[in-house]
């Protein structure tokens, strides 16, 4: 299992710190250091079953200063979201949890880090 977090998150310290109570081994990724390719952003969509657009923090101030709000949200479109979360990496929804069973989620709160723990228990 890996986290994708921000540590001056508040979301993302309570993920780890419910990883840490349950005693889950997992590995950290600070991916505003540890920045994620377009194609690991890819990747990790098809784990979420998401969009690009379903994972942009579109309050950032980078993201009003691209104009997100006014992108389409259609496949044409998607190749170019997820450059831009390549290149802004805080437009990244976080923490992201990537799952043993092959699944990710959002893990904002403690029902999806507890279901994120429960898809990795064999």
């Amino acid at each position: 299992m890996e986290i994708w977090i921000n540590p001056a998150c508040s979301k993302c310290r309570s993920a780890i710190s419910l990883l840490d109570a349950e005693g889950a081994e997992y590995t950290v990724r600070r991916y505003l250091e540890d920045v994620p390719s377009a194609d690991e952003i890819r990747a990790v969509l098809d784990r979420l079953g998401l969009e690009p657009w379903d994972i942009t923090r579109t309050q950032e101030a980078d993201a009003k200063e691209l104009g997100l709000k006014e992108w389409a949200r259609d496949e044409a479109s998607r190749d170019r979201w997820i450059t831009a979360l390549a290149e802004h990496p805080k437009l990244i929804q976080r923490p992201i949890i990537t799952a043993d069973d092959g699944t990710a989620l959002v893990a904002r709160s403690e029902d999806a880090v507890q279901e994120a723990l429960s898809r990795t228990k064999s």
